[in-house]
Formats: structure tokens, sequence, C-alpha cells
């Protein structure tokens, strides 16, 4: 049952969504991409919703002429509003599934899309009414698999007695570990992928950020966890982190992506990157291998400061 390649994909959102304008580089993005496929990182991960439309539109420039060198996975349900806001609305409507998908595969330059994710469920749509929507899609050749983004398992469980779920997105790391509890085990007990995303923390867990060093544009500046005073009492957690690094000569960041593919050959974490030096760090993280002792120190830290939203 499980469709996704490989331990390590390559979430494309901060390429031109939420972390802010002044970073972005279509060239150096395009570079990533096409040196993640070099790596053996051959799932990339993105979205309608991200730019709007722009990140799409940017990897299906990455990708052209290169198909099949990638596992290409894109989301609906989920509608920009207000850009600069970050104001969203949910769009669970089978219409606007059949509309999204052909407006997905045109930006993206490719005949199919090989995993197709309900971004979020929209509680004025039954997701059996969504979910039956985009299994057409499926039948139609559109769409090879389909997988769901932060839902629980009685949620997945529906969508599963209509058709397969072959993976599940939801924010996981070490300082987000709401997931392992229950829809984690679903996964490994029904052959779906977990794609934990914000693997790292939204960066946090490089031990690289300090508080209010966001620019404009950039959603942690006004995210809970990302305040001064959550930083600061989040120390605690990453320095943990850095220690056992240190005691590894890993980086802080492939010792959080270590942890989560220590969690089971399911788990397919997607680290975001718009540089290739930290692509190939992270890819390297496949290659780091920690102790019980290690796993044991991780699997006690204390829990983040902070709502995720």
């Amino acid at each position: 049952m499980t469709v996704v390649p490989g331990r390590i994909g390559l979430g494309c959102m901060g390429m031109t969504w939420a972390y802010g304008a002044a970073e972005r580089d279509d060239a150096e993005s395009i570079r990533v991409i096409h040196r993640a496929a070099e790596l053996g990182v051959t799932l990339l991960d993105t979205a309608d919703m991200y730019g709007p439309f722009t990140n799409e539109a940017l990897v299906g420039r990455a990708i052209d002429g290169r198909r099949d060198d990638y596992f290409v996975a894109t989301k609906c349900g989920l509608v920009v509003e207000d850009a600069d806001e970050y104001v969203l609305s949910k769009d669970g409507r089978p219409e606007h599934v059949r509309e999204a998908v052909d407006g997905s595969l045109l930006r993206l330059g490719i005949d199919h899309i090989d995993l197709y994710q309900l971004h979020r469920i929209d509680p004025e749509v039954p997701l059996e009414e969504t979910w039956g929507a985009m299994a057409e899609l499926v039948a139609d050749g559109k769409v090879r698999a389909l997988g769901l983004s932060e839902v629980s398992v009685e949620e997945i469980e529906r969508a599963h007695a209509i058709h397969p779920v072959a993976s599940v997105q939801s924010e996981g790391s070490l300082w987000t570990r709401d997931a392992f509890d229950a829809v984690v085990p679903w996964c490994a007990a029904h052959d779906a992928a977990f794609l934990p995303f914000a693997p790292l923390g939204r960066g946090f867990l490089t031990g690289a950020l300090t508080p209010q060093s966001f620019p404009k544009g950039d959603f942690r500046k006004n995210n809970p966890r990302f305040q001064p005073e959550a930083m600061d009492a989040n120390q605690a957690l990453v320095a943990r982190v850095v220690a056992v690094a240190e005691r590894r000569d890993v980086t802080p960041a492939q010792v959080a992506l270590a942890w989560l593919l220590a969690q089971g050959d399911h788990v397919v974490p997607i680290p975001g990157t718009k540089k290739v030096s930290r692509l190939e760090e992270n890819a390297a993280a496949a290659s780091v291998t920690l102790t019980a002792e290690d796993l044991a120190e991780l699997d006690t830290l204390p829990q983040a400061v902070g709502e995720r939203y």
C-alpha cells in the first residue's frame, strides 16, 4: 500500500510562501529541487494554496523535462482569502476538488499527480463527499494515490472505508508529538506513510533562531511559539538537541530528523528549505544512527511552550 518513496522528502512551501519574501530566490529553489533528485530525495510536497498557486508553478518549472525523477505530492481544500495576513478558508465541495486538481495539473505541467492530499477537512462538507470526489480523480487517472492532512484516526477510518488512505500528513517533530499517540500507529498498521511537516520545528530545532528575528511576511512573527517568552522557555528543549548533536558530531537538524526516522520506516519527514546546503544537510540525516541512549534522552524532552498556531 505504501506508495511514498524514500526516507526523506522535500517540502517546497517556503520557496514561495510563509517565510518572508526577502530570502526567496526562484533560481536557487530550482537548483534545490534538481539537487534533491541527485540525492535520492524524490518526494516533492507542495499545495495549490502556497502563494497561492506560485509554489506549484515553481515546482512545475523545476521538473519540466524531468518528470520521471520525482514523486509529486500536492493538496487541495484550503483557499487563501488574504495572503498578507495568512487568512485561509476550507473548501471541501466536490466541485472545488474537481476544479482544483485541473488547476494543479496545469501549473505543475504534468498529466497526473502521484499523491493528492486533502489539506484540511471542511466542517461544512461531509468528509465522505470530499473524499468520494477525490477517489473519482484516481479512477479518472488524474491522481495515483490519496492522502489526508491534520486529521484524527476516526476521520482517517471514515475516508479509508471509501478509498485507501495512502498517507497522512501532520506537523510532527521533537516539539510537536500529538500525532504519535494514535495517527502514526494507524499508519504503521495500515502500511500508510506518515509525512511529518515542520520536522525541524519551523527552524527552531536547528538552534539558529533568535526571538523576533523574523522579517515582514514571515508567519512565525505572530506565531505563539515564536514569541520571545515562549522561545526563551523552549531553549531548554533545543539545548538538549544540541547536546546530542555534539555528542554524535552531527548537526541539531540531523538529530531532529534522525529521531523522526527512528520512529518507523513508514515515517517520511518533509523538511523544507530554499538552499542547496541545507538540503544536503537534511538528506544526510538518513545516515545518522542514534543510540538507545540518544533516543531515550530525546523521548523525554519537555513539551514545547506555546500553541502551534
